[in-house]
């Protein structure tokens, strides 16, 4: 080997001990990629998926994803989109010897691009007004069916450029609708897409028919997230624009496939009344219509369908159970489901193809996120990427669950991250991180990703972190789901509670240095705890929700607090008043920090305001990060870097 190349491996190693040495930052955690879809090809040789990473510059502040290739063996890896800007949405034609994409290197808008599976430059096959959400091949691949949010009209954008831009609210919704095109160009080189869906609906999700002559779709009456309950079915033939109902009814139904016969449709419905701490089935419908197979409940209620197998026999899903995620599978002619594999691990991204070949993202509290590999019958997923092999180096604290009884005695369950190089018996500062929702549920994510919470730097600073799922969380069954209906902040306040207490029996957490910190409805219970108790010495709440009128009342989602409650603000004053911070604020003294998104239409920044006032108008020592641009969370490296920063410096000046 010739001296030069010896020298750039010693560097190379040199720069990785360092690496690996200076153990978890906010900055480093910002150097953990994401993994988003794959695709895995029809003989199951390869592998397509999206990886995002940030991009920080003097001017920029951005993640962008880019799409990889690799062999289903592991050996080949290689990036196959460049561009400045975002690639996504990968997709293999039916031969597998082409990928159409999206990305946004044009204008910012999501066009589709195409480009053959050898390699090549990349063709943008459309030119849109708006932005490509989704997209799908044809069976027989000549071609290709999207969705595309309604553009601005010439006479808006006119009134744009003129400030004369004023709005009524909820009115004139831009819907999404779903187009086809040709993948070969015409006489005239030209591609011309073909408009299928006009009704005053917004397409949620489509699949083509084996025979390529119909497509499948779920349809709102409003994009706006609030109208997800009014989910149906129908179907367009595509060669004349003709939509047939597949199932229109009160409860929600969405996210139709087709068996690889033609003759069956599978859907997610709800389980009755849909409700926001939702309770769904699979139901197969015939595909000429009629009534369905209604599949059992599923472990947690929430399946998530990759697919039909290869003869139709069978229906892939997944779904939290506990901390981890399962695979199952739905037997069709039993109707009944079978459990085929619980991993101690967070699975996502995951698709299959019709040799029942699977790929699909998966990750630990320990080890990042990578892509894997798996096949039928043995189901024993092999890891085929490195994206993140750099953070893999660095040492990353153990994170177990723990299980305790809650104040009646119900079993609840979390995730104890202990302080790195942790000695038994020593009593360490805990940190209480409480999860948002309140149907969310805190499973094994590796803790040293992006986020608003840095919980390996935590655990590299001598913290332990508990997070609970704390009745009302996903992974344990509808009834727990739905068991904090009427009552946020009260059972669902004792099982945090009681889950601290036995850290401290475990003798691990230090009782005089205790801190709690959640985002959204982790917000919503940080507020509520500084109410209620003052055994914690500092709190960071983000996005909260403190005053569940206003919030009602400004939100994007206004029927969510009223499902919960079971009432208005109007109808029942006194319920809202109880469980809102803003309502039981006086006398709160913990040290509390709040961030806010700017932008946030989901949890309205007014809410933080609320909050940011009431304590300082008490002398509580309090400070607010003001992020623009961002949404319900942040979405820029630079906004997700103040966000941890701020955090630990909080805590460190109130706990250690």
């Amino acid at each position: 080997m010739r001296r030069s190349g010896i020298f750039l491996l010693l560097v190379f190693a040199l720069v990785t001990l360092s690496f690996a040495q200076t153990g978890w930052t906010p900055e480093m955690q910002l150097k953990t990629k994401t993994i988003g879809s794959t695709a895995i090809s029809p003989d199951g040789t390869m592998v397509l998926y999206t990886v995002s990473n940030e991009v920080m510059t003097a001017d920029r502040s951005e993640y962008v994803s880019q799409i990889w290739l690799a062999s289903a063996d592991g050996k080949k890896n290689t990036q196959i989109t460049f561009a400045d800007r975002s690639s996504a949405n990968p997709k293999w034609s039916p031969d597998g010897q082409w990928i159409a994409f999206t990305s946004t290197r044009k204008d910012n808008r999501s066009n589709i691009f195409l480009m053959r599976a050898s390699g090549g430059e990349a063709e943008m096959i459309t030119d849109l007004k708006s932005s490509v959400s989704s997209l799908e091949w044809s069976p027989d691949g000549k071609w290709i069916a999207y969705t595309m949010t309604d553009p601005k009209s010439d006479e808006e954008e006119k009134n744009d450029k003129g400030r004369n831009d004023y709005r009524w609210a909820d009115e004139n919704p831009k819907m999404s609708r779903l187009y086809v095109m040709p993948v070969a160009k015409d006489a005239n080189g030209k591609r011309e897409s073909r408009k299928l869906t006009t009704m005053a609906r917004s397409v949620t999700a489509f699949d083509w028919s084996p025979d390529g002559a119909r497509i499948a779709f779920s349809h709102v009456s409003d994009p706006k997230v609030d109208y997800w309950p009014t989910s149906d079915v129908s179907i367009v033939d595509v060669g004349n624009g003709n939509v047939s109902t597949l199932v229109a009814s009160s409860n929600f139904e969405s996210n139709p496939q087709y068996s690889h016969d033609g003759k069956w449709i599978s859907i997610v419905a709800s389980d009755g009344a849909p409700r926001w701490a939702q309770s769904n089935r699979i139901n197969i419908y015939p595909a000429n219509g009629g009534s369905p197979k209604v599949a059992p409940m599923s472990h947690d209620g929430q399946p998530g369908i990759t697919g039909w197998n290869g003869d139709d026999s069978k229906i892939v899903f997944t779904e939290a159970k506990g901390t981890g995620t399962a695979l199952y599978e739905l037997i069709v002619a039993s109707n009944t489901i079978v459990e085929v594999h619980s991993v101690g691990a967070v699975i996502s991204g995951m698709s299959m193809n019709r040799a029942n070949d699977f790929a699909m993202s998966s990750q630990t509290p320990t080890a990042p996120p990578e892509v894997f590999v798996a096949k039928k019958p043995e189901y024993s997923p092999k890891q085929i990427s490195n994206v993140n092999a750099e953070v893999a180096k660095i040492p990353t604290a153990k994170t177990e669950i723990l299980r305790w009884k809650s104040k009646d005695g119900r079993d609840i369950e979390g995730l104890l991250t202990y302080p790195n190089n942790y000695v038994a018996g020593t009593k360490v500062p805990l940190i209480l991180n409480i999860h948002g929702g309140p149907a969310g549920v805190f499973n094994h994510n590796f803790i040293g990703g992006r986020g608003a919470y840095p919980l390996a730097s935590f655990a590299q600073r001598g913290y332990a972190i508990l997070r609970p799922n704390p009745r009302g969380s996903s992974g344990y069954g509808t009834e727990f789901r739905r068991a904090n209906i009427k009552d946020w902040g009260g059972m669902d306040y004792e099982d945090l509670m009681t889950g601290v207490d036995k850290v401290i029996e475990l003798g691990i957490a230090d009782p005089n240095k205790l801190g709690v910190m959640g985002w959204s409805y982790g917000g919503f219970m940080t507020s509520t705890i500084v109410t209620k108790t003052k055994r914690f010495k500092v709190a960071s709440a983000g996005a909260p929700v403190t005053n569940l009128m206003s919030f009602n009342g400004t939100a994007d989602i206004p029927a969510f607090v009223p499902d919960y409650f079971e009432s208005q603000s109007w109808e029942n004053p006194a319920i809202y008043a109880k469980h809102s911070p803003m309502f039981n604020v006086k006398g709160v003294t913990t040290p509390t920090l709040i961030q806010h998104g700017e932008a946030d239409i989901r949890v309205p920044i007014s809410q933080g305001y609320e909050f940011f006032n009431a304590l300082k108008l008490q002398g509580v020592p309090t400070r607010m990060v003001v992020m623009p641009r961002q949404p319900h969370s942040p979405n820029e490296p630079k906004m997700h870097l103040i966000t941890m920063q701020s955090n630990l410096d909080w805590f460190d000046k109130y706990l250690k």
